[in-house]
């Protein structure tokens, strides 16, 4: 499993030209999932996303998490974070999770969120989608437990 966390001011997830979904102050997090993730490391990721401490406090410290700050979560599913560009120039992604199981994964996360922070959005699993975002510093990390 893998998590590319952003801080972002605000997100949104446009399909078709229709806005499925949009945040103001939390995380935008694009999530890849592998063949071998369950939702035990789900579990991990999840604890370890809503504790990270990456909010400034009054003294310019990141030192508070998305709770302190009652921030949002806009969830999107990224399959290509398990991209493998090491032989030629094509990606390969066969590290990825099969669509099912990824997908249940996937919903399985956004609905762990849904029961630890009030606002929760999300794309549309297997979608095109049109994320724009305002990154926060910008401050962008790549969780890998």
């Amino acid at each position: 499993m893998k998590f590319l966390i952003q801080r972002v001011n605000h997100a949104e997830v446009n399909v078709d030209g229709h806005c499925v979904g949009a945040i103001g102050k939390g995380l935008l997090v694009l999530i890849g999932v592998s063949d071998s993730d369950t939702k035990e490391i789900a579990d991990k990721y999840i604890k370890k996303l809503i504790g990270l401490r990456i909010f400034e406090d009054e003294n310019g410290k990141t030192n508070l998490s998305l709770r302190d700050v009652d921030g949002e979560l806009l969830l999107v599913s990224q399959f290509t974070l398990y991209a493998n560009c090491k032989k030629g120039n094509r990606p390969s992604f066969i590290e990825a999770g099969g669509p099912a199981m990824a997908e249940e994964l996937y919903e399985y996360i956004i609905s762990e969120c849904k029961k630890r922070v009030s606002v929760v959005e999300k794309g549309i699993f297997g979608a095109d989608m049109k994320v724009s975002l305002e990154n926060d510093g910008p401050f962008t990390i790549i969780l890998e437990i």
